[in-house]
């Protein structure tokens, strides 16, 4: 897809500053009005927004991607292919979202441990394959959240989540992951 091709009401391929690329869309694309993707993106096959989605720069998205309704995806991130991002989650720079993970509603990860108090090199979270983040959970910067563990809706997450466990309240406190949320994620 490019910028020919673009719904009314969308924009993609808007150029940030001067000698940018064209994002570059895969086969399959479904856009909704309001979204705006910046230039140097890179989106694979099947990808699916809500309205209102913002993808900035240097933002790398693999296939069979759902970006939901006014979610925010700020630039230099990574995020693999099978993976469903629902309604207003923040996702900041420099963050790593590997395949099969599901992210709920309004969740908000992070990437500045000092906000404003002191400057330091941003680091968002990295969450791994088949990994769940419940609606409302909040991420501190360079969290890891491992392969197949659950983040409850709600938690704030200080410290890693271990692979396969379950991550509740706040702040988090790791748990054994109950046998109903084994077996990773059918995206």
């Amino acid at each position: 897809m490019d910028k020919r091709s673009s719904k009314p009401g969308t924009t993609v391929g808007y150029s940030y500053t001067t000698n940018t690329s064209d994002p570059l869309i895969g086969d399959g694309a479904t856009i909704r009005s309001g979204t705006i993707i910046y230039d140097d993106v890179i989106i694979g096959d099947q990808f699916n927004t809500g309205h209102n989605v913002l993808i900035r720069e240097f933002t790398e998205i693999g296939d069979n991607v759902l970006v939901g309704t006014k979610t925010v995806i700020d630039g230099r991130t990574d995020i693999g292919s099978d993976v469903s991002i629902q309604t207003g989650v923040y996702i900041p720079s420099h963050t790593t979202i590997e395949t099969s993970v599901f992210i709920g509603p309004h969740a908000v990860l992070t990437n500045d441990p000092y906000p404003i108090r002191k400057s330091v090199k941003l680091e968002g979270p990295t969450i791994k394959e088949n990994a769940s983040v419940g609606a409302n959970a909040t991420i501190l910067p360079d969290i890891t959240i491992g392969t197949g563990a659950f983040v409850a809706a709600g938690a704030v997450v200080t410290e890693d989540v271990p692979p396969d466990t379950l991550a509740v309240g706040v702040p988090a406190q790791i748990h054994s992951l109950p046998v109903e949320l084994q077996g990773g994620n059918n995206i």
